[in-house]
Parts: structure tokens; C-alpha cells; sequence
């Protein structure tokens, strides 16, 4: 028998492989655009800003299109990343399909509404008690912060801090150790309030009276006084008759940022003012001690001041993603609805970190949505008066 033969497998030829790169043609590509990142007009380019500052996308073409011409510029330097206001609107240009688009063109918006305006001078000193019973509300956030917009536009204010923790003057960058003179002092001892009053060190328009801890001792002293319930009041008229007499300009604006209770301090307050502005933290704790404190108010018009009347409402910490925040807001303007602001102030990081650095937020970072919030309540207010 003849033996078997291994079977032979010939492999096929290898084909040869080109190692040239096949380019498809230009129009196989998809058309993407191209697109630049340019500064709004409210953070313009050069200057440092945070990580809320609002941008648009606007196609590169536009930018191109509205450029200067390179051998038009001075020195034939080009000036590209100037982009002229006037060629491209970026709010037409801006994308809206997200929430978060959105928000951004919405404070644009919003800015440019502010952008130039000139605040009224009231026609005289306008005196308001920031004040609620509950803690937490933001009464010393939003005084500082008025203030320092108030101020920003050119108008004088003057800050008086009898809150004995001392908040507001830490906000302003205002010494308040123990040993500083302070409206203790003029309240127990009669020490003349321009004595106390210091020059905050970001805004040239805003000066501010600290408190010291001593004044946590106030409540009781002031208790044996006489007239112990008008000796705020009378400081402050004491106050600005110095000022007439030195030549200084009258103060436009005085906020004063009370503790949180109904006690002699507040009350001091409530004689010293025409106005009250209550903060409102839009949450369901806010709105069970209101009643209570417009109670307190009633009873200082009988009987120690009538003129005191409750002229603003400023809901804080608005929290747009809960129902409740937006209920809460419903039933303040439903009671009050000429006394509410349009403005709402939202849940900032950035107003919370800025008394950490001693300021405002208006300095602290001027392009957040906190800032623009403060801002349209203190042209809100200014208009008002």
C-alpha cells in the first residue's frame, strides 16, 4: 500500500499595503464652525474676574467681520481682541437651548438694564432699620452690601452697627476689637458719633460706626438711662448737624444693622428711623416671626415714633430649584405687595465667602449674581425714595 503524503497549503499572496494617507475631500468634512469666547461687556477683556463671569459664543466669522483692520491700527499693531459693540450683538448671537444658557443671557440682560444709570438723590437723609427677630436671614448681608451699592453710585452712607457680634463692621473692614471706641460708647457713655465713625477702606463714599462685644452689655445698662430709648436718635441728629457745621456733605443714606431680638437696641433703632426694611429668608421659619415683629412696629408708632413706617421687604437665599422658595415669595407679595422689591438676592457662594475677606460683595467679586442682585435692590430702592 502506498504511504500517504502530507498535504502541502500554499498561503495566498500578501497583498501589498500602501502606507500613503487617503485624504477625503473637503467637502466630505463635516462644516464645523468655529468659535471664540468673548468677554460680556460687564467683565470686559483684561480685567480679573471669577468663575461667574458671563461669556457668549460668537462665531468666529463675526469676530472677524468686526475686527479692526490690522494695517488701519496704530503702529500696525492689530487690536483684535477688542470687539466693537456695535457690530456684533452678542445677546442676539447667544445660544438659549439650556437652562444654564439661559440664566447666563438673563443676567445680561439684567446688567445691561443697570449699565449708566444715574441713582437719585433723595431730598433728605433716608434713616433705615434693617431688622428681623430671626437669625440667619441675611439682615447684615443685605445692609452692608445696599450700603456698599448705594455708595458705589456716589451717594454718602453711613453704616451703624449695633449688632453686639460685630458682623457688619467685619464686612467693611472696619476695626471692632474691644479697646476700639464704638457705638457703645455713644450710647451709654454720650460720646459724640463722629468720634467712632471709620472710613471703609474699598468705597470712598461709605463710613461706618462698629460695634465691640461691650455692647452685649448694652441691653442692661441702657436699662437705668433716661431717655434710653431716644439716645440713638439723638447721636445721629447730633451727628449731622456736625457735619453741616464742617462743611461736609449731607449723608444720603443710613442703615442700621440690628441684632437679632426685639430688645432695647432694636428698639433704639426703631426711634432712630423713618424706615424699616425687613429681610425675608424665603423659607416657612421666615414668615411666623414677621407677625410678631410687625407687632413690635405698631407699638413703636403709638407710642415712640410715628413716623416709622415698614417700607421695604427683600426676600433672601431664593432658591429657584424648590417649590417652597417660590411659595414663600407668592404669599410676602400677596400681603405686601408695594413694599416687596422685584429684586430677589439668590444663594450665593460668592456672598458668603466675601466677609471671610473682609468686604462685600460688591467688591469681593462685583460680576456675581449676588452682586447684580444687591445692585438691582439698591436702584430699586433709590428710585423708590
Amino acid at each position: 500500500m502506498r504511504s500517504a503524503q502530507p498535504a502541502t497549503v500554499t498561503a495566498p499572496p500578501v497583498p501589498e499595503v500602501s502606507t500613503e494617507v487617503v485624504t477625503p475631500p473637503a467637502a466630505a468634512l463635516p462644516a464645523t464652525p468655529e468659535y471664540v469666547v468673548v468677554e460680556s461687556e460687564s467683565a470686559p477683556v483684561g480685567t480679573a474676574v471669577s468663575r461667574e463671569t458671563q461669556h457668549s459664543t460668537v462665531p468666529l466669522q463675526a469676530v472677524a467681520d468686526a475686527a479692526p483692520d490690522p494695517e488701519a491700527s496704530e503702529g500696525g499693531v492689530s487690536d483684535a481682541a477688542v470687539v466693537p459693540s456695535t457690530s456684533v450683538d452678542v445677546m442676539d448671537l447667544m445660544d438659549e437651548s439650556t437652562p444654564l444658557a439661559r440664566e447666563l443671557a438673563n443676567e445680561s440682560r439684567r446688567r445691561e438694564k443697570l449699565r449708566g444709570r444715574v441713582l437719585p438723590r433723595p431730598a433728605e437723609t433716608r434713616i433705615m432699620t434693617v431688622s428681623n427677630q430671626k437669625g440667619g436671614v441675611g439682615k447684615t448681608t443685605t445692609t452692608v452690601n445696599l450700603a456698599a451699592a448705594l455708595a458705589s453710585a456716589g451717594l454718602n452712607v453711613l453704616v451703624i452697627d449695633i449688632d453686639p457680634q460685630g458682623n457688619a463692621s467685619t464686612a467693611l473692614g472696619i476695626d471692632h476689637r474691644a479697646e476700639v471706641e464704638s457705638i457703645y460708647d455713644v450710647l451709654i457713655d454720650d460720646l459724640p458719633l463722629a468720634n467712632v465713625v471709620a472710613q471703609c477702606p474699598d468705597i470712598s463714599n461709605l463710613i461706618c460706626a462698629p460695634a465691640t462685644i461691650h455692647l452685649a452689655g448694652a441691653e442692661i445698662e441702657l436699662v437705668s438711662l433716661v431717655a434710653r430709648e431716644q439716645r440713638l436718635r439723638r447721636a445721629i441728629e447730633a451727628y449731622a448737624a456736625e457735619r453741616v457745621r464742617t462743611g461736609q456733605e449731607r449723608l444720603d443714606y443710613i442703615f442700621i444693622d440690628c441684632p437679632p431680638s426685639l430688645g432695647l437696641l432694636t428698639v433704639n433703632a426703631f426711634v432712630a428711623a423713618r424706615e424699616v426694611l425687613i429681610p425675608i429668608q424665603c423659607e416657612y421659619y421666615a414668615l411666623e416671626g414677621l407677625s410678631q415683629l410687625l407687632k413690635n412696629i405698631e407699638m413703636i408708632q403709638k407710642h415712640l415714633n410715628a413716623d416709622l413706617v415698614v417700607s421695604t421687604i427683600l426676600l433672601t437665599m431664593y432658591d429657584g430649584r424648590t417649590n417652597l422658595a417660590a411659595q414663600v415669595a407668592a404669599e410676602v407679595r400677596e400681603h405686601f405687595p408695594e413694599q416687596v422689591l422685584g429684586a430677589v438676592v439668590p444663594r450665593s457662594v460668592r456672598i458668603s465667602e466675601a466677609p471671610s475677606y473682609q468686604q462685600t460683595v460688591m467688591t469681593y467679586d462685583p460680576s456675581s449674581s449676588g452682586a447684580l442682585s444687591y445692585l438691582e435692590a439698591a436702584a430699586e430702592i433709590a428710585q423708590r425714595g
